[in-house]
């Protein structure tokens, strides 16, 4: 079956959803109508200006482009977690994140890539930039929660903490309940949505495949590749966070930080000097 390309007035025509979503606003008094526009627009501005990247990637087949691409997306991703994260972070909790990130979802997504999929050569942008995309923006998703869950948790089970250390207990010990909800708040969205696919929804990657012709066979194939390449790079991306990450509250005396509390060597220096 041939692909029906959308016209002009054909997707201006899908505006309109915005339309009846700003007289929803503006008949309930919403103050959401700038929010909406401004989203609306990015929105339009990026995926225009990314399919003409794409459309270049593709057609230029070049390795280095894709490396590029990859590069950019997790930095991207790195940032939009810095970002997002509601509390102030530490430097060294920053290092942790953009380190499991970077080692999570790149053995992942080349695991997927060469194993999985078995893409040859292994950049050929068609494959490895979309496939990369999903990885990464879930593992994003994903760490951003164990992120704030293990800094709430540190910060509203303090005297528990403490308590457990004074009976003797090690750092990791005494965190093992924060870092357990941290790492279940992470995965779960990943988990809830392969309960729902196929039943409650049909997810992005199979919906566009079979709108581009694909067999729904193939499609559900390839959905349930990602899907499990998906929650393996999340639950690989998010352990090795809240492993790592729980050990930045803490000094080398295995006393509890306050959040207040310098975190290096260098704040504490600089404290001393002023």
């Amino acid at each position: 079956m041939d692909t029906i390309e959308l016209g002009f007035w054909q997707l201006a025509c899908a505006y309109v959803f915005v339309l009846i979503l700003l007289i929803i606003f503006r008949f309930k008094k919403i103050e959401r109508e700038k929010e909406l526009l401004i989203s609306v627009i990015r929105m339009t501005l990026q995926l225009i200006l990314v399919g003409y990247i794409l459309t270049f990637i593709f057609e230029a087949q070049r390795m280095v482009y894709a490396i590029l691409a990859l590069f950019i997306m997790l930095t991207f991703a790195i940032f939009n977690i810095f970002q997002r994260v509601q509390k102030p972070l530490s430097l060294r909790l920053k290092q942790i994140i953009a380190l499991s990130m970077m080692t999570g979802t790149l053995l992942s997504i080349f695991y997927f890539i060469l194993v999985v999929v078995q893409v040859a050569p292994w950049y050929e942008p068609r494959y490895f930039i979309p496939l990369a995309g999903m990885m990464i923006g879930n593992s994003m998703t994903g760490i951003t929660l164990g992120v704030e869950r293990l800094v709430e948790g540190m910060k509203t089970q303090r005297q528990q903490i403490e308590a457990a250390l004074m009976l003797g207990a090690t750092p990791q010990m005494a965190s093992n309940p924060v870092i357990k909800h941290a790492f279940n708040s992470a995965i779960l969205p990943t988990i809830n949505s392969m309960v729902g696919m196929g039943i409650v929804f049909l997810p992005g990657m199979m919906t566009g495949q079979i709108l581009a012709g694909a067999s729904p066979l193939t499609a559900v194939q390839y959905q349930i590749a990602i899907m499990l390449g998906i929650s393996g790079c999340v639950a690989l991306t998010v352990i090795l966070f809240v492993q790592l990450g729980y050990k930045t509250f803490f000094n080398q005396r295995h006393q509890l930080l306050r959040q207040d509390e310098p975190k290096n060597e260098s704040q504490v220096k600089a404290n001393k000097t002023a």
